[in-house]
């Protein structure tokens, strides 16, 4: 059962994205994130997690009008969600030229991780819903991490990244080219 919700998952998804693909011209006027249909969105992003932390788990999704928003509040301290354009965006020399809509990737935080972390993700889709344009988001972050707006976390944490796809930047420090893993 579990292979054929997988398979589902991936099926899904893909086509999504072979849609927005189509749709790409109305995104790069508004350049807003097509959000995903709201239950695959949230089964993908406890798809970052073992099984046994899903059921309890806060699950955030993407409001491209606003950033990210709680879909499910949970009891055991963990969050998820599915990043659309991740922390990894931020590192490197290369130029954050625009916003992919084919950036994917289900991560969640513990309880140090959502209080450092998670805050770079759900500025970054903040920022992004209210118009800021790729290369100053860009800016605007490395300089939140240089001058200490973004803390490290007073512990180390646990940031599960579990699920059966992932798709984001294979070497952001050097260029913009993008994987499926």
């Amino acid at each position: 059962m579990r292979k054929v919700q997988i398979i589902a998952i991936i099926s899904v998804l893909l086509f999504s994205l072979a849609v927005g693909a189509e749709d790409k011209q109305a995104l790069e006027v508004t350049k807003k994130i097509e959000p995903l249909p709201r239950d695959l969105e949230i089964q993908l992003a406890l798809s970052a997690l073992p099984p046994h932390l899903r059921d309890n788990a806060t699950v955030y999704v993407l409001n491209p009008e606003k950033g990210f928003e709680v879909a499910r509040k949970g009891t055991n301290g963990i969050h998820t969600f599915v990043a659309r354009t991740g922390d990894d965006a931020f590192r490197g020399s290369w130029p954050l030229t625009e916003y992919r809509d084919d950036i994917l990737y289900p991560v969640s935080f513990d309880k140090a991780g959502t209080r450092a972390q998670m805050r770079v993700f759900f500025d970054a889709a903040e920022m992004q819903a209210n118009g800021t344009p790729p290369g100053e988001l860009k800016k605007i972050i490395k300089d939140r991490f240089k001058t200490g707006y973004y803390k490290a976390p007073e512990r180390a944490g646990i940031s599960y990244m579990l699920s059966p796809v992932l798709r984001t930047y294979a070497n952001p420090e050097e260029s913009d080219t993008v994987i499926t893993l």
